[in-house]
């Protein structure tokens, strides 16, 4: 049974820094891609950031590029996403995703969810 678990949400000020991890378990991740994706109030989910299981081939949004790091341990099984010069833009929700194949930016496309994270940058 797959798992993604995420954790490394909270509240943060304008400006500030965190970083979200999603542990991943139940099945080999080769062949996969790895998202993160948000969802703020009334919104509709959106791309953040993507990588690779076995690559380092990476994607972003350009709402976040230049801000936000996406990365993955491998041997501990786990997705990073460093989140840098946080705006109050990006308080939402934060879910990992995983899809085998080809990335996508749609998340309709992902087979894998988890729980989600809440982030809150306060102006």
């Amino acid at each position: 049974q797959v798992q993604l678990v995420e954790s490394g949400g909270g509240l943060v000020q304008a400006g500030g820094s965190l970083r979200l991890s999603c542990g991943a378990s139940g099945r080999t991740f080769s062949g996969y891609v790895m998202g993160w994706f948000r969802q703020a109030p009334g919104k509709e989910r959106e791309f953040v950031a993507a990588i690779y299981w076995s690559s380092v081939t990476t994607y972003y949004a350009d709402s976040v590029k230049g801000r936000f790091t996406i990365s993955r341990d491998t041997a501990k099984s786990t997705v990073y996403l460093q989140m840098n010069s946080l705006k109050p833009e990006d308080t939402a929700d934060y879910y990992c995703a995983a899809k085998r194949g080809i990335w996508r930016r749609d998340w309709h496309e992902y087979d894998y969810w988890g729980q989600g994270t809440q982030v809150t940058v306060s102006s």
